[in-house]
């Protein structure tokens, strides 16, 4: 019997906390390959090793106060790789935010809260859907 292919998640987040909670979540999981950074610089470093899905916090300056932030960050990597869907997550729960994001292309925007993983689980399940869906039209339109 074949593995299935673990699903590769860039997690970014300066909260320490929140960050550990959601790495233990994921890893109850065994799909899910976990990878941690406390800033945007060293996820865009590690950016070549192509994750699936980045999650994304929306500040990141509690560490280093000169460290880019959650947009700067996203919008580097959608220059270096637009097909990485990227979630941003923050504990502002304000519309002008999460319009920010989509507008930056985020693919969806969590507030950062107790069901938080859950809201998370539902988003990858739907990228993973969408892009299924989109090989298969691709594939289809490649045919006619």
């Amino acid at each position: 019997m074949q593995n299935p292919k673990k699903i590769k998640v860039f997690i970014v987040d300066d909260d320490d906390l929140f960050l550990k909670s959601l790495v233990i979540q994921f890893r109850e999981n065994p799909i899910y390959e976990v990878v941690t950074f406390a800033t945007g610089e060293l996820c865009v470093e590690e950016i070549h090793n192509t994750p699936d899905i980045v999650i994304l916090d929306y500040h990141l300056n509690s560490i280093e106060k000169n460290a880019m932030n959650g947009i700067k960050t996203l919008d580097i990597i959608k220059k270096i790789n637009s097909d990485i869907p990227v979630i941003m997550v923050s504990a502002q729960d304000k519309i002008e935010v999460a319009v920010s994001c989509i507008h930056h292309k985020a693919f969806d925007y969590v507030v950062k809260s107790e069901t938080a993983f859950v809201r998370l689980q539902k988003i990858i399940k739907a990228i993973f859907k969408y892009k299924k869906m989109e090989n298969e039209l691709n594939w289809y339109m490649n045919k006619m």
